[in-house]
């Protein structure tokens, strides 16, 4: 039977340790993704506004300590107390019974947590980019493994948890029809939308005067901004962004300025990028500017009037860069996408544009080229963005608009900002993530007592103990009743030679200690020899296990042997082979 769990705070049951690899967290890199910004703003925000009793923070990794110090860089000291939980340490993580993980990839830490019990703790997953096919499998691993209904995933848009629940709807309705599957886990999903922290993004009037004059921009000249990862086929075609501010430009008969500040993964890829989008808006004045540094991040935003970003590609989810928009008193023009339109209202905040895609069913060769390998997953999700059409008069029109009105810009950029503050700064979202959490809690202390076979479900039947697996690969296994005697070596220390020679030394970390091993040694030399039970008998029993298995290691250098030699195959009573 499960124990029960001592009663927890409720500041206990709504907190979670934070999973930390730096792969999770870290923007000075020159792949920076959205997930990476994303992960940074999470854990500043959380480690400004979690009300919490102490922090938790689960290793990821065996990283040198300063590693994870570093990720915490700008947010000490911390408010409460911190707690560092080994990688190896699950049973730690009892305290505070919840994992917070950065990506949808749970289910395979389910199997993990089985070996403590499935109510050991929760696991919490946040969903960043669906398209790609780990990101499938880590969907379908939700159903597959063993996964509970105290589990749950972070959905950052209702277009996001929607393709979700249709790719689990999909996979479940699989494994019903060709496997006959009758249970499956339910997870929960839960819709809560990425933060920012606000004032990070604060108007400053002297960044403003500094980058125009960088960037040799007039005082009084209307800038659009976009900010992002430059890439067409996997973030957005820029055309769509070129040919609305070239149009707009005309219409307004007003210099239009643009500042695309971003990042490319070549310098041949950033050169491309620009060159291909300058060509459709040869009468804007374009800008181009490296994004990945912290003061250009944060402060470029004041340079601007308005914010552009057409999304186009299934690779979006949620979107930071029109809330950061928002926060810095910019009014948006975007696509109506993903989660584009959960953040910005259309009218109040900025516009969003229509969009219109192929209806259902018309991609299945794309899906069945790319899973073949006959197109990348760029190639993929780039081919089904060109299938994407925006409303280009509605997008010129919304320029327009902000061009021709200060006072419209100032509006929509005031409601943004308002809109910022009561809804998606880390402190508002961040309760959202520990209420989820607290449920998540009170679904794990309503759970019931697992059967008497739970040791049997703990395993993990793709993972099995290989000695179990390969079972009939040996003659027999060792045996308790077993009795062992010393090799010809007459004492430990010519024993230790020969076990510390490099051929004896592969796979020593999975065996006993060697203070073990000569406890062993001493035990077969005083009693003339000993069964595999009596040399057992020695030691604590959760290290039996691992003294056992050293047993065979001993006998395999000739430092133990058994008593009585086994008898070979051919040798009872049959003459022998010519």
């Amino acid at each position: 039977m499960r124990r029960r769990a001592k009663p927890l705070s409720q500041s206990s049951m709504t907190n979670a340790a934070i999973y930390l690899h730096p792969d999770g967290y870290r923007t000075d890199r020159a792949q920076l993704m959205g997930r990476h910004s994303a992960g940074e703003s999470f854990l500043r925000g959380f480690l400004r506004h979690a009300q919490v009793d102490r922090f938790h923070f689960w290793k990821g990794g065996a990283l040198d300590q300063g590693a994870y110090d570093a990720l915490l860089e700008g947010s000490l000291p911390l408010r409460q107390e911190g707690r560092w939980i080994a990688p190896r340490n699950r049973q730690g993580l009892s305290d505070p019974g919840c994992v917070f993980i950065p990506s949808p990839t749970i289910g395979q830490e389910s199997w993990w947590r089985r070996r403590y019990g499935p109510a050991h703790y929760s696991l919490c997953g946040l969903t960043h980019t669906t398209a790609t096919h780990r990101a499938i499998a880590a969907l379908e691993e939700l159903l597959t493994c063993p996964t509970e209904s105290w589990d749950g995933l972070i959905c950052t848009s209702a277009a996001v948890r929607a393709s979700v629940e249709t790719q689990l709807a999909l996979i479940a309705d699989d494994l019903r029809g060709r496997l006959g599957a009758t249970r499956l886990p339910s997870p929960q999903l839960a819709t809560i939308p990425l933060g920012i922290n606000g004032d990070d993004f604060a108007f400053d009037a002297a960044a403003r005067a500094a980058w125009r004059t960088r960037l040799d921009i007039p005082a009084d000249a209307v800038v659009a901004l976009y900010v992002g990862r430059l890439n067409a086929r996997t973030k957005m075609n820029p055309a769509l962004m070129a040919m609305a501010l070239e149009q707009a430009a005309q219409q307004s008969g007003k210099p239009i300025y643009w500042i695309v500040s971003g990042w490319a993964g070549t310098p041949e890829a950033w050169d491309s990028f620009h060159a291909a989008t300058q060509a459709f808006c040869p009468s804007v004045a374009y800008r181009p500017i490296d994004g990945r540094e912290p003061e250009t991040r944060f402060s470029i935003w004041s340079a601007a009037d308005l914010f552009i970003s057409f999304s186009d590609n299934i690779q979006e989810t949620f979107g930071l860069t029109p809330a950061e928009a928002m926060a810095a008193g910019l009014p948006c023009v975007v696509t109506d996408w993903d989660g584009y339109r959960d953040t910005v209202r259309h009218g109040v905040d900025g516009f969003r544009i229509p969009t219109y895609a192929p209806r259902p069913g018309l991609g299945e060769d794309l899906a069945f080229n790319h899973d073949n390998g006959w197109v990348s997953y760029d190639n993929y999700v780039g081919a089904a963005a060109q299938m994407t059409a925006m409303e280009l008069p509605a997008a010129v029109h919304a320029l327009t608009a902000l061009i021709d009105s200060p006072d419209l810009r100032r509006r929509m950029g005031q409601a943004g900002r308002q809109r910022i503050t009561d809804e998606l700064d880390w402190s508002q979202v961040i309760p959202r993530y520990q209420a989820f959490w607290g449920e998540l809690a009170e679904r794990r202390a309503a759970a019931a007592p697992e059967a008497p076979d739970q040791a049997r479900r703990r395993v993990n039947p793709r993972r099995s103990d290989p000695f179990v697996l390969f079972a009939g690969y040996p003659t027999r296994a060792l045996q308790g009743a077993d009795r062992l005697i010393l090799g010809p070596l007459g004492d430990w220390v010519a024993a230790r030679d020969v076990l510390s020679r490099n051929l004896a030394l592969t796979g020593r970390w999975a065996l006993a200690s060697e203070e073990e091993c000569e406890a062993v040694f001493t035990v077969v030399a005083q009693m003339a020899g000993a069964t595999v039970a009596e040399i057992l008998a020695q030691a604590p029993p959760p290290r039996r296990p691992y003294v056992e298995r050293t047993l065979l290691w001993l006998m395999k250098f000739d430092i133990l042997r058994l008593a009585a030699s086994e008898q070979l195959p051919g040798q009872d009573g049959e003459a022998p082979l010519a």
